[in-house]
């Protein structure tokens, strides 16, 4: 719509005889029409009681109203769905994760499409409501600005710090004997003591701390804790207030959200050792903005940035420590210093990146190092290409300093056939174990493999055994663990005829992942190749199974045919 039309819009709905209808329910929900002319601004939150990730969305939302309100604006909240990671973790529920990124996505789209904003505020919090909400401002291309809610706090045990991690990780260690079911009851009751999104630099932290290296959200603000809610309360005020003035102005969702911003993301993903889940995430958001992008594209930014964050899972340090190092501008000023990062990128407050960021404080040593003296090298995520992933797949070296693995291939065809063989006792150091029919059309819906990857550590197998799969894992894994192979299984994809005690190779520094089976044989057996019934034939998720792309350009939607 042109800035004509626009006003011309907005005039009929303050006093045109066609819009009365319109007038009379707003004025049932206490808005004088006069204020009609104002900028119009939708404040899109994803409060549920499902998670903790969440849990503050509602007051958050109602500040941000109060901030548009002041500033003139006319506030209109409305309520995305959200499904938590954690609590579907290991059961047939995680299907839906990846598919709700979708399925938000829309809804912040068509609320747009409805209602016509004129700018708008996105309230993001747990995994998969960051990069929706991107994805919903990338098609919507509008004024616009985002909210992280914050993480959660740590807790403790044993005398340690403690999180949703060491959970999972400990479940394993119950398994195997090493912990008593009291230790591991004391730990789920400490490790997680209030709201917010996972405490480590697991998925939601590392979107979050994206959102700021995109220039979509005040610089600082991701990583404050979700229960600071003074400070939280008054950022969200700021945010409402930023949104109004923007509105009406030249810079839209996608000035933010261009090959410059995205690429910018990639480094502090990289940086500050985050989850494989954001590369698949800034694909499918370059994909909805129109940037042409690549896997092959992303990894190689990420390779070429030292880490300089000492953050869990790669490191010892949660999000809340990293908010009182300084918060991400510190990442994102010595990133701009050394030349990994574009500083000239657009800020959203106004300005640039770098000039925002150039009053942080400096690196302390332990949260955050020096980019010349960094934590570790290189980031820990790299892609990986051969005759096992002809369109990549995505590894991450987390907690390990393993770059190489080579054994044997033991076959499952679902993340549940894996989960018995472990608690079963029969995986061997050396092996290589390869779940399959988990990807995005395979799940449907691309499961995470936390209670694999968890086991596999507590098991005491984390330095010795690998995971190969065309699933996903969470943030919170460690260990040399390749997921996002690409094409899937039940897509032709050769991991779907791997066969048990096939030598499988993993080379991180050269970048490949191959199966010791001879070419021809390999064409052979996919030629011959018959992929499983659909697990879901009926509702969301076989629609998701039908459209679903590959995870190698972020899993997106493909237009249905015509």
């Amino acid at each position: 719509m042109t800035e004509d039309a626009r006003r011309q819009a907005r005039e009929q709905l303050r006093d045109g005889a066609e819009r009365v209808g319109a007038r009379s329910h707003y004025r049932a929900m206490g808005i004088d029409p006069e204020r009609l002319g104002n900028p119009i601004v939708g404040i899109a939150s994803a409060w549920t009681q499902t998670m903790p990730c969440n849990l503050n969305h509602r007051d958050l939302a109602a500040a941000v109203g109060r901030g548009v309100a002041e500033a003139g604006g006319v506030p209109m909240e409305f309520n995305t769905i959200a499904v938590s990671d954690n609590q579907t973790q290991a059961t047939p529920g995680m299907r839906a994760s990846l598919v709700s990124r979708e399925l938000i996505a829309d809804s912040i789209e068509l609320m747009d499409i409805a209602h016509d904003f004129d700018a708008l505020v996105c309230i993001v919090g747990c995994d998969k409501t960051v990069p929706a909400a991107l994805m919903a401002l990338a098609r919507i291309d509008k004024p616009s600005v985002v909210l992280y809610s914050g993480p959660m706090r740590a807790g403790h045990w044993r005398g340690k710090t403690a999180t949703i991690q060491d959970v999972w990780e400990q479940l394993g260690a119950y398994r195997s004997g090493t912990i008593t079911r009291e230790e591991l009851d004391e730990l789920e009751r400490s490790a997680c003591p209030g709201p917010g999104t996972c405490a480590g630099q697991f998925t939601a932290n590392t979107m979050g701390l994206a959102v700021e290296f995109l220039g979509l959200t005040a610089l600082g603000s991701t990583m404050v804790p979700a229960d600071a809610m003074e400070d939280r309360e008054r950022d969200a005020a700021a945010i409402g207030a930023l949104a109004v003035s923007v509105a009406g102005g030249e810079r839209t969702a996608r000035d933010f959200l261009d090959r410059r911003a995205l690429l910018n993301a990639m480094a502090g993903i990289g940086a500050t050792g985050g989850s494989t889940n954001g590369v698949l995430h800034l694909l499918a958001i370059a994909r909805e903005a129109g940037v042409e992008l690549s896997l092959s594209e992303l990894v190689a930014v990420s390779r070429a940035t030292p880490m300089i964050g000492n953050l869990s899972p790669s490191g010892r340090y949660v999000a809340t420590d990293l908010d009182e190092a300084g918060g991400a501008p510190v990442v994102m000023r010595e990133l701009i210093a050394a030349g990994h990062i574009d500083g000239g990128a657009f800020a959203v407050e106004g300005g640039t990146l770098g000039e925002r960021s150039g009053g942080a404080a400096a690196p302390d040593g332990a949260v955050v190092f020096p980019a010349a003296a960094p934590y570790k090298p290189q980031s820990g995520l790299n892609a990986l290409f051969g005759n096992l992933a002809p369109d990549g797949a995505v590894v991450k070296v987390a907690g390990t300093e393993r770059r190489a693995h080579s054994g044997p291939a033991r076959v499952f065809e679902s993340e549940r056939d894996c989960t018995v063989a472990i608690a079963a006792g029969t995986i061997q150091p050396g092996d290589v174990l390869v779940i399959r029919n988990e990807g995005p059309a395979g799940g449907p819906g691309m499961r995470e493999m936390l209670s694999i990857t968890a086991a596999v550590v507590g098991a005491g197998l984390g330095e010795s055994v690998t995971l190969v799969t065309d699933g996903r894992f969470s943030g919170a894994t460690r260990g040399l663990m390749v997921g996002h192979v690409s094409p899937e299984a039940v897509r032709g994809g050769p991991i779907g005829v791997v066969r048990e005690g096939e030598r499988i190779t993993i080379d991180v520094e050269a970048g490949t992942l191959a199966v010791d089976v001879p070419d021809d044989e390999l064409a052979r057996r996919l030629a011959e190749y018959a992929p499983p019934a659909p697990s879901a034939t009926r509702g969301v998720l076989a629609r998701y199974a039908d459209h679903v792309g590959s995870a190698s350009e972020g899993a997106t939607l493909r237009p249905a045919p015509r």
